[in-house]
């Protein structure tokens, strides 16, 4: 059977066929089933699945294999890129946030009231309110996947992130979701939990404390850090961790570094949160940062018109609770004083906060330098045509870094890069943005230039 280029969803389907020949069962259910033909062009075929943990998990697991595949269907050498789509191959909306689970068959109606639900949740912490973006899809996959089966995915599933961007809401969201079900949990920051453990020697109450930990269905851990320099709660969490591991308890943990960062806490519990899947939450981009400032328009019933929340968004970058709290001293002066919320209104209730416009862009030169150094590309090479990896990736760092860095526009970019089109430069930024999910090399890369250009 031939299968012409021209339509990549025939091509994809063939190669699937070949596929379900290759893997279990189980496997092409989980990664496979739900992924679609985008598009094939220019030696590339492009694959869509449903969720940047599925995409992430193709890439790494099993590039190879479909890589073979679809050579052998279309009889040629081709590169195979993933990304996140519909089931109708369309990218998804930015709010694609959905509880889902088990609505449609009305087996949510049927659960009774929670039997445990502690007060510590935060009611606005749900995955309804989570604004999901590039910059943390991967993390709200990985979570929505823990809610539904929980003990049997991810376990432990470790989110981190710097503070502000939202791992303490998927933890909470987690619970939510858990308790709606009947489920048992446990929530606590682990200063708690170091002072129940710590007053549970003092006064004999060891074994109380092993069953409140050790009972629930769920133990959700928030700022695993401050575990380090305290040798005496490390004990009695290594042998929490193991009693609910061993028992198939779900068990989640947010952290402000990477696993592999939180070196002075002992080998034995940095391996076993190693062991399970360590997730990061990146700073969003400006469009999830607008997204972000609307939802919470909406949720406060404020009518914001669009300029202002550009204008937050362009400003405050790196903290959503920075971020939402700008808004509500926006809201709050605007009541005050009986004006219409207005750029103006905004630049006076936030001036303690964000910087001017002029103080804040980069220089498109400074970019463009900085990345040329980082990746050793000449300059002249990012804004020519040369295509091979290291090159095109610098290139589109560029591209990415002049859109959030020097807030330029699409337009403007492509000519600063040589005379690149409107789309190459979507396209760019749009890659950047998507393999920083999956790609810790990159993000250090990024963190690494951002750092470069804030001494500027």
């Amino acid at each position: 059977m031939t299968t012409t280029v021209e339509h990549p969803r025939q091509i994809w389907d063939a190669a699937l066929g070949q596929l379900q020949l290759h893997v279990t069962r189980p496997n092409f259910e989980t990664w496979l089933k739900n992924t679609v033909g985008v598009a094939y062009r220019d030696g590339e075929f492009v694959v869509g699945a449903p969720n940047a943990f599925v995409a992430e998990m193709l890439e790494q697991r099993m590039y190879s294999l479909i890589s073979r595949t679809l050579e052998s269907v279309l009889k040629s050498e081709v590169e195979i890129r993933f990304e996140v789509t519909t089931p109708e191959g369309e990218p998804p909306a930015l709010h694609s946030v959905n509880d889902g689970h088990g609505e449609a068959d009305g087996t949510l109606a049927a659960v009774q009231p929670p039997a445990y639900r502690p007060a510590t949740l935060n009611a606005r912490y749900t995955f309804e309110r989570f604004v999901v973006g590039k910059s943390n899809e991967l993390a709200h996959a990985a979570a929505d996947a823990v809610s539904g089966r929980p003990g049997e995915l991810y376990n432990p599933l470790v989110l981190y992130s710097d503070v502000g961007l939202g791992k303490t809401h998927l933890m909470h969201a987690i619970g939510h979701r858990a308790t709606s079900r009947g489920m048992s949990l446990i929530y606590s920051t682990t200063e708690e939990f170091t002072n129940s453990y710590i007053k549970a020697i003092r006064e004999g109450s060891t074994d109380e404390f092993r069953e409140r930990y050790r009972s629930a269905d769920l133990l959700l851990l928030d700022d695993v850090q401050f575990l380090i320099g305290k040798e005496q709660t490390q004990e009695g969490f290594f042998h929490t961790f193991n009693a609910l591991h061993m028992t198939n308890r779900q068990i989640v943990l947010t952290s402000d570094r990477p696993v592999s960062a939180l070196t002075l806490l002992e080998d034995r519990i940095q391996s076993r949160l190693a062991g399970g899947l360590v997730v990061d939450i990146q700073p969003p981009d400006v469009e999830t940062r607008i997204a972000i400032l609307r939802a919470k328009a909406e949720e406060m019933r404020q009518d914001v018109p669009d300029p202002v929340l550009q204008f937050l968004a362009e400003r405050i970058h790196k903290n959503i609770r920075e971020l939402e709290g700008s808004l509500n001293k926006v809201v709050a002066l605007a009541d005050l004083t009986g004006a219409a919320v207005s750029i103006e209104l905004t630049r006076q209730a936030v001036a303690d906060v964000v910087e001017t416009a002029a103080e804040r862009k980069i220089p498109d030169t400074a970019v463009v330098e900085a990345v040329s150094s980082h990746f050793g590309v000449p300059v002249e090479a990012i804004k020519g045509r040369k295509r091979d990896k290291r090159t095109a990736q610098a290139r589109q760092v560029a591209m990415y870094l002049l859109r959030e860095e020097s807030q330029l526009g699409l337009s403007t970019i492509g000519k600063i890069l040589g005379g690149k089109n409107h789309n190459t430069i979507m396209h760019g930024c749009d890659r950047i943005a998507n393999q920083l999910n999956v790609d810790p090399q990159l993000r250090r890369r990024l963190i690494n230039i951002r750092e470069s250009l804030s001494a500027h």
